[in-house]
């Protein structure tokens, strides 16, 4: 068990209690077990969080980065970060499994979209609400070939911030 410390030490600078005392070598190999842990955690969560995320989404993502920076550059415990992360991406997915059967808290988390045009008819409440110009709504609409709101019978602002189109036939 101590030669597996001392292999650990020597490679990932596990006894530094600084990160001033981590070599060179010893951030890129934090680096390259940090990479090789996430992609195994990334495979354990659920597929979609790195997609098209939603707030609930980006905010794992965020603090996962943060925490992962923590372990490569060693100002936090090594292990402790690693660890730590494995339980935030294992509450993302029983938060995920959990909001599959229920809409409440799935709603709660994760939001709901917003009708922005039904039939043609724009929704300046909904636009205003979902604190978005009448330009953003031009913008995304040319992004998926509609030149006038008129042409469209619905768009929906999505919980992942995208507006989906569904054109008049």
């Amino acid at each position: 068990m101590d030669t597996i410390y001392s292999a650990l030490d020597f490679a990932l600078g596990i006894s530094a209690t600084k990160a001033e005392q981590l070599s060179l070598l010893q951030v890129c190999c934090r680096a390259f077990v940090v990479y090789v842990v996430l992609i195994a955690y990334v495979r354990l969560g659920k597929k979609r969080f790195l997609g098209e995320a939603t707030a609930f989404d980006a905010i794992l993502i965020i603090v996962i980065g943060s925490l992962a920076s923590r372990a490569i550059s060693g100002t936090a415990p090594f292990f402790a970060s690693l660890a730590a992360t494995l339980i935030l991406i294992l509450t993302h997915w029983v938060i995920s499994y959990l909001g599959e059967s229920a809409p409440a808290l799935s709603n709660l988390v994760k939001g709901h979209d917003t009708l922005l045009i039904k039939n043609g008819r724009v929704d300046r409440d909904a636009l205003h609400h979902a604190h978005m110009s009448y330009d953003d709504l031009a913008e995304d609409l040319r992004q998926e070939g509609v030149h006038d709101p008129r042409d469209v019978r619905e768009a929906r602002l999505e919980r992942s911030g995208r507006v989906s189109v569904i054109k008049k036939r």
